[in-house]
């Protein structure tokens, strides 16, 4: 199996390290390809990077780690090519406000995974995971002992299964909320 990573800031970056560790194969895309490339250099030889449109097209798993309005705009531009593949989405709906802090873009009571849902391809396998610790935590709590627990959520068999072997694989307990 191939695990796409779109997106290699704090929490892309996190979640490809642990998966290469864990003996996962990634695909790495991001706006600038030459720091995916310098990533996947970093990780060695279970890594390669690539634009977002072959990275999806090359992977069974497909991690979004990107803002949640970027990540609305990349599902509308590849709906196509998520047909049949496990979505993840870590997104959380918040932007940086003025003051350095962050604001929620959603209105109360709507949450960003039934968002993220509604514009995904039915046949696409969708699934909340890696959004639930900051991207600090996300970091260096992988493969301690005991392990830590990392929740994600989906009424999707076959995400559940994907993501709990990626999960796993990354170096933490996984939990479905």
């Amino acid at each position: 199996m191939t695990t796409a990573i779109i997106g290699i800031g704090n929490i892309g970056k996190s979640v490809a390290r642990h998966l290469v560790d864990g003996g996962e194969r990634v695909v790495l895309a991001a706006r600038d390809e030459s720091n995916a490339t310098a990533l996947a250099n970093e990780l060695g030889e279970l890594a390669s990077a690539t634009s977002v449109e072959k990275a999806i097209t090359d992977a069974d798993i497909v991690v979004f780690a990107v803002w949640f309005d970027t990540l609305k705009d990349l599902i509308a531009q590849h709906a196509d090519l998520l047909r049949g593949k496990v979505v993840v989405d870590p997104s959380n709906p918040v932007a940086q406000d003025t003051n350095g802090g962050f604001v929620r873009t959603l209105p109360d009571g709507r949450s960003s995974g039934s968002v993220i849902a509604g514009l995904l391809p039915a046949e696409a396998h969708f699934v909340k995971a890696f959004g639930t610790l900051g991207a600090e935590s996300l970091a260096s709590e992988a493969n301690r002992t005991p392990r830590a627990a990392l929740f994600y959520a989906t009424d999707d068999d076959q995400a559940a299964a994907a993501i709990e072997r990626l999960i796993s694989a990354a170096g933490f307990d996984p939990v479905k909320a």
